[in-house]
């Protein structure tokens, strides 16, 4: 019972980040209602399964590498990039599903145009917080076996999987339109990540180091989440994960042509 206990206060304290992104998206007024905020850091949470599994299947191959070739396997491919692949595929999936039930494809995505900025920004969100449920089942999980880890997990580590599930969450928008661009996303999620960890691990790097990566990389995923789609998402209720019309594209005139306004000044 007393197990019981210390596991639902680990994960209620490494829930605070969480409790700190949706509070600001609400402050903010970011369409993102609670239901999908709760679906997709679960959709991140379940990222945490298949990454365990790709990783204890990488773990005979250690065997064969020493030195900087296993430090580089071991933090940038059986850790970094297991877990920002499962990421990928898990949000991918979930966006495909989500969508169909919401609504319709938009025409722009069935064009194959590019998504629009505020498909990126909304896409920067989703993964944002899929990180963070990544980083709460994985914080519960580490800070089970020792729960002095936890302090740094709940602000350095959920930092990193925020920071890197926002660039999955935008490889995600596009890896139908440009995927070079998406695989591009992938790569740079998987480099902050392993170089974190590798800094944390090595006797020769600073933490400091370490934990300034983690909060620039988070800090440049929030700038591109406040760079202004509120505006343009406020003036209806729509998927927000839908693409919208370019803002310059011009309207039908339904204006009757033949008919004078009466009100109108010549």
């Amino acid at each position: 019972m007393f197990g019981l206990i210390i596991l639902v206060a680990i994960i209620l304290i490494s829930s605070l980040p969480i409790i700190a992104v949706y509070v600001w998206f609400r402050l903010a007024k970011y369409q993102f209602p609670l239901s999908r905020f709760l679906l997709t850091l679960l959709a991140g949470a379940a990222a945490f399964f298949p990454a365990l599994f790709l990783q204890d299947l990488l773990i005979p191959f250690r065997q064969t590498l020493s030195g900087r070739a296993l430090l580089f396997f071991e933090h940038f491919f059986r850790i970094a990039f297991t877990e920002e692949l499962s990421r990928f595929f898990i949000l991918l999936i979930f966006f495909i599903i989500y969508n169909r039930i919401a609504s319709q494809k938009s025409e722009q995505l069935s064009r194959n145009q590019p998504p629009s900025m505020n498909t990126i920004k909304m896409a920067t969100a989703a993964g944002l917080v899929a990180g963070l449920g990544f980083a709460l089942f994985e914080n519960a999980v580490y800070a089970a076996a020792d729960i002095r880890v936890l302090p740094l997990r709940i602000v350095i580590t959920a930092a990193v999987h925020a920071a890197c599930g926002s660039r999955i969450g935008v490889a995600t928008a596009t890896i139908r339109t440009n995927p070079m661009q998406a695989i591009l996303r992938i790569l740079t999620a998987t480099a902050i990540h392993g170089i974190y960890n590798l800094m944390i691990v090595m006797p020769g790097f600073s933490p400091i180091a370490a934990i300034l990566i983690a909060l620039s990389a988070l800090f440049s995923a929030i700038f591109t989440i406040r760079g202004g789609w509120l505006d343009s998402l406020s003036e209806d209720s729509t998927d927000p994960f839908q693409d919208k019309p370019a803002v310059n594209e011009p309207l039908p005139d339904t204006r009757i042509l033949d008919k004078p306004d009466e009100n109108s000044v010549s």
